[in-house]
């Protein structure tokens, strides 16, 4: 079975929050959803009869959009992503966000604000899979 990614680990983010990345970060979010959602690392948020990765996502998303706004970031962009054109065609995702955070120090206040982790555990149960790459406004 593959590794799968589902939170920032120790070292990841380490080398982000001590970088010297200033202003606006756009975070790339990669989604590959369960089948069937998967609370058993959050039994507390367990729904009566059993729901979709996708189902269970909304929920996550409806819960987040107010922690989104109270740090001051904005959900850019939400879509359904088709099969590669350029990688391989087994490399499947299921939805693809932009979203946009004023500065690291921004996501990091909408990453660990106590209300927000209390639901975070909708994400857990909706993911098989993820990704998650910060991106800086640049210039080729």
């Amino acid at each position: 079975m593959n590794e799968s990614y589902l939170d920032v680990t120790q070292e990841s983010g380490r080398i982000f929050f001590t970088s010297d990345i200033e202003g606006p970060v756009v975070m790339l979010n990669l989604l590959r959803f369960n089948e069937i959602a998967d609370f058993r690392l959050c039994s507390e948020l367990m729904t009566e009869l059993p729901i979709s990765g996708r189902q269970c996502y909304k929920m996550y998303m409806k819960h987040t959009s107010s922690f989104l706004k109270q740090a001051g970031s904005d959900l850019l962009y939400f879509g359904n992503t088709l099969p590669n054109l350029i990688g391989p065609l087994d490399e499947k995702w299921d939805v693809m966000l932009l979203v946009k955070h004023a500065s690291k120090e921004d996501f990091l206040k909408f990453a660990t604000n106590e209300e927000y982790l209390k639901i975070k555990g909708y994400r857990t149960a909706a993911l098989a899979d993820s990704r998650l790459m910060p991106i800086l406004e640049g210039r080729i």
